[in-house]
């Protein structure tokens, strides 16, 4: 018990030590990229008019004035308090417009990711069964060209073909403008819409699945264990998934976690494409627009979605293996 107290301990102050760096790093790296945030507000001609007084004065308002030590202590005041200032482009609290933008993210990349992890652990497990045949080698071709194509450019071409030439589907948005009004026609209408936005991030990201679960399987299919199971002839569908995928799942639960952990952060690619009101498509125009408190808000938000998952994953690793377990006992007793 105490040893395993010590290793989640370790764990603990790890993930604290992370944290601090990172929303240090968050706080800094806004104020490094070029560019005024009075920009935003005014032209060049009118900010040279400006008193220093009234510039200070329009800083402050959302957050950015004082030094930059003093800037740094409301950050973290902030962060304590969930308080991440105020938007600069949007002139709302930065949580707020996140919270609004966060549902149509989840909406879009969760369907995406679990799409994408269940057919590349398929095939990866398949492939690697009849490894070094003309499917695997055909697989593995398709994969690694989906892997190689740019996101951007696969979404604009299911746009080209899809959407403009053949009309099945919006080109750019979450809803239509014009609805009928009913629940389950703003429900059909929102799924007719994250189509070809799904589509695109899963073809996009199922390449590192494929391969992850492709290279994890060959590894299990060498062990003895897997020799016996087929001498003693069990049949081929529980040799791939009760034995080898079994065994070969830790890294690739790995990967499918720090996905989850980058979910809040959305696809700034894929939204910005698809012009859909998520938090990647956010992001997107906070840097374009200078908008330090949102930068920072979502840029924060994916942070503590990456060591959330982490946490996670370190939590649930006996149940996917439990030999994870007893290793970590074991270096929690080192």
């Amino acid at each position: 018990m105490n040893r395993r107290f010590s290793y989640f301990g370790k764990k603990l102050f790890q993930y604290t030590l992370v944290l601090f760096v990172a929303i240090s790093i968050n706080f800094g790296l806004p104020r490094l990229a070029p560019g005024d945030p009075l920009l935003y507000f005014f032209d060049e001609s009118t900010i040279k008019e400006l008193t220093g007084a009234q510039k200070q004065e329009v800083l402050d308002s959302v957050g950015l004035g004082g030094t930059l030590w003093e800037q740094y202590i409301q950050y973290l005041k902030g962060i304590f308090t969930w308080d991440f200032g105020t938007s600069i482009k949007y002139a709302q609290p930065v949580t707020e417009v996140i919270a609004d933008k966060l549902l149509w993210t989840v909406t879009l990349i969760l369907p995406a990711l679990l799409l994408s992890a269940v057919i590349g652990v398929i095939i990866g497990a398949y492939s690697a069964w009849n490894r070094g045949r003309k499917r695997d080698i055909g697989f593995l071709t398709m994969m690694l060209t989906f892997q190689a194509v740019p996101g951007f450019w696969i979404g604009m071409l299911f746009i080209a073909i899809f959407a403009v030439q053949l009309g099945w589907f919006p080109t750019y948005g979450a809803v239509s403008i014009v609805q009928d009004g009913t629940t389950w026609g703003f429900i059909k209408d929102v799924a007719w819409h994250l189509v070809l936005p799904i589509a695109t991030l899963s073809i996009a990201t199922v390449g590192s699945n494929y391969l992850l679960t492709r290279s994890s399987m060959l590894e299990s299919l060498g062990q003895d264990y897997m020799t016996m199971a087929e001498a003693k002839g069990v049949t081929k569908k529980t040799l791939i998934f009760n034995h080898g995928l079994r065994n070969a799942l830790l890294p690739i639960y790995t990967q499918f976690t720090m996905s989850l952990g980058t979910l809040i952060g959305g696809s700034v690619v894929v939204e910005t494409v698809f012009s859909y009101p998520g938090i990647g498509r956010l992001l997107y125009e906070s840097v374009v627009a200078r908008d330090f408190p949102m930068m920072q808000g979502v840029f924060l938000m994916i942070t503590f979605g990456v060591i959330a998952a982490n946490i996670f994953a370190d939590l649930t690793y006996p149940l996917i293996d439990p030999r994870a377990k007893s290793s970590a006992v074991h270096k929690g007793g080192q």
